[in-house]
């Protein structure tokens, strides 16, 4: 591991010599402190996959070369310039700030001399995401092929490397943003009102690493807190007869408890397992290895954590309620749509990442609602540690078909048509989403649409959703499933300014009843917004002593559903984002809107209502 991290701190001691004097952001639009600290020789050089950690691993992040070529030309001749991985070409700390669009591809180049501790073993190439569609060559010769921009994928390189010296890797990237049929979220060739800059190409972490040729390419863990027990599945390449796989449990460095079996899945009992919650966020590590006659062929190294998520009906009523770990939880949360000024889709470093999680906890919020954007692998991890509850959406697509696309507007949804491709791009993307991110507890809940942008098939979805993983409640449609009221655990309502919730006597006999969206207070602050004028929030203020006023009367408001049935609400939102106003936070994150410790004192009132079970 030394000789590793020794060969990479030598290779990239070259390169910062040059990244210093040839990379630099884009100026024009505000930034975060963290912008500042920004290593082009060395950016995001954290471990990218904290659920299955090896050792011998190589980060590419950094300076690579790039072009823009008419979508179908063959590979450039020419190099316009460098540009800072994992930052998307249009973001300020690209270097490169330049839109792409649906008729050109974004070309990407680099060379790598694999490490010599590599030789004799698999080398897998790793891209954390890259929006949308893209092919790989290595030294010329193709390596693979994926479409998704939210989801992680790896290419075994190995046939491709030639012996000794560098190795050359190209990435084509092709992403028609809102102009195609696959998800995107908020990203719009033209950014107004409720939707962004597009983000095109690589924005999450490349690295490689080297593996045996039989090695864990992926595993699973589901536990069951009333049963006192963690299953772990895993997916093993080029397992050969006799091969065994080993799970061992861990307290720090105490081991709790291991099997060995034949079989691809293990089952381990816990003595008194400790909780995981917001309030006490206890992580149990794993090891996870394949055995062939008694020796370590590969090992991974992860984590798991003990807790429920269910639904129980209140004695007085028939009021639905949301648990966790068998305790009435009452979940509250902003909307976090994860957008940065200077990263767009990629926070500038690790500690910018931890930020938002940090101060949205110490305002008092217990819950995250991740909006129409899934995050670096990272980012769940953090929650998972710091102990924050995630809502995951899916990243809304196809938004032709939306029913209306005004900013507060909410109504009945019904379920549209698509096209044959962009339906079957939806269930695919959603699928290999939800194996990305399912080894993470802090995710609760999921998200299948928003609002009926691109809606379809409603029902289908959501069985398969819960049907693929019934450890997690299914909220069918956030703000857009009141025709619908069969589908999925939760009936989610929006409505903006202030809070409401379902009509209890209406609605919500056989569901959860919460709020996914409200509030949008606006304070614009000068120096701190995206532009000058045109900026906007649901209801706007001219200070924080207003804004803060009519905050403490809606949470009031919130607390008063609470006890109708009302199980859980989500704040919009956890910072200004481009020309939206209302966050909690201005974008560049400098000025908190609201003083913390009053906002915890708020925010913790709602947690002290205990429905009778």
């Amino acid at each position: 591991m030394k000789r590793v991290l020794l060969f990479v701190v030598l290779c990239f001691y070259g390169a910062a010599l040059v990244a210093q004097t040839s990379w630099k952001p884009v100026p024009g639009k505000i930034a975060t402190q963290w912008a500042s600290q920004v290593d082009p020789a060395n950016p995001l050089p954290e471990y990218p996959r904290p659920q299955m950690v090896r050792e011998t691993w190589m980060n590419l992040n950094g300076l690579w070369k790039y072009s823009i070529t008419s979508k179908d030309a063959a590979v450039p001749t020419a190099w316009t310039g460098d540009i800072l991985v994992p930052f998307a070409i249009e973001s300020s700390l690209s270097g490169v700030g330049k839109t792409v669009g649906k008729d050109n591809s974004l070309w990407y180049k680099r060379t790598v001399t694999v490490p010599s501790s590599f030789r004799g073993k698999h080398v897998l190439l790793h891209f954390g995401a890259v929006d949308w569609k893209c092919e790989v060559f290595v030294n010329g010769k193709p390596a693979g092929s994926h479409q998704g921009g939210y989801d992680p994928f790896s290419f075994d390189i190995t046939p491709h490397l030639t012996k000794g010296g560098a190795q050359e890797i190209t990435v084509r990237v092709w992403d028609p943003s809102d102009e195609g049929p696959q998800p995107r979220g908020k990203q719009v060739k033209d950014p107004h009102g409720i939707w962004y800059t597009p983000v095109t190409g690589i924005w999450q972490t490349v690295w490689i690493e080297a593996v045996a040729p039989t090695h864990i390419a992926s595993f699973l863990n589901t536990t069951d807190v009333d049963m006192k027990i963690v299953n772990v599945q895993a997916t093993i390449e080029n397992v050969q007869a006799g091969d065994h796989l080993r799970v061992s449990v861990w307290e720090n460095d105490k081991k709790l408890g291991e099997k060995e079996s034949g079989t691809n899945q293990i089952s381990i009992p816990l003595e008194n397992p400790r909780l995981w919650s917001p309030d006490s966020p206890f992580l149990y590590d794993l090891r996870i290895a394949v055995i062939r006659k008694g020796k370590v062929v590969d090992e991974v190294k992860g984590y798991f954590a003990m807790r429920k998520i269910s639904i129980t009906t209140e004695k007085s009523s028939d009021v639905k309620r949301m648990m966790l770990n068998n305790q009435y939880l009452f979940q509250y949360g902003p909307l976090d749509q994860g957008w940065w000024p200077d990263g767009l889709y990629t926070a500038p470093t690790e500690k910018a990442l931890r930020f938002d999680i940090e101060k949205t906890k110490a305002m008092g919020f217990n819950m995250i609602r991740k909006h129409v954007k899934v995050e670096p692998a990272r980012w769940y991890y953090l929650c998972d540690k710091l102990g924050m509850l995630v809502w995951q959406d899916m990243p809304s697509g196809d938004l032709g078909n939306r029913w209306d696309s005004r900013p507060g507007i909410v109504g009945a949804a019904t379920d549209k048509k698509r096209t044959a491709e962009s339906e079957s791009i939806f269930k695919a993307e959603w699928k290999a989403i939800i194996d990305a991110t399912r080894n993470f507890p802090c995710i609760v809940v999921w998200v299948p649409f928003n609002e009926a942008w691109g809606q379809f098939k409603t029902q289908e979805i959501v069985k398969w959703t819960k049907d693929y993983d019934p450890t997690r409640l299914v909220n069918a449609a956030s703000g857009g499933n009141f025709t619908l009221t069969a589908t999925g655990d939760i009936l989610d309502l929006h409505n903006y300014p202030e809070p409401a919730m379902p009509n209890p006597t209406i609605w919500g006999k056989d569901q959860l009843l919460v709020l996914g969206e409200f509030g949008g207070l606006g304070l614009p602050l000068d120096g701190h917004t995206w532009q000058t004028k045109d900026n906007w929030g649901y209801q706007s203020f001219t200070n924080s002593e207003e804004l803060l006023k009519k905050y403490e009367e809606y949470v009031q408001m919130l607390i008063n559903l609470s006890a109708l049935g009302l199980n859980a609400a989500v704040y919009t939102q956890t910072t200004d984002v481009e020309v939206e106003t209302n966050g909690l936070m201005t974008y560049d994150r400098q000025v908190t809107k609201m003083p913390i410790p009053k906002l915890l004192e708020i925010n913790s009132r709602l947690y002290l209502h205990k429905p009778q079970f």
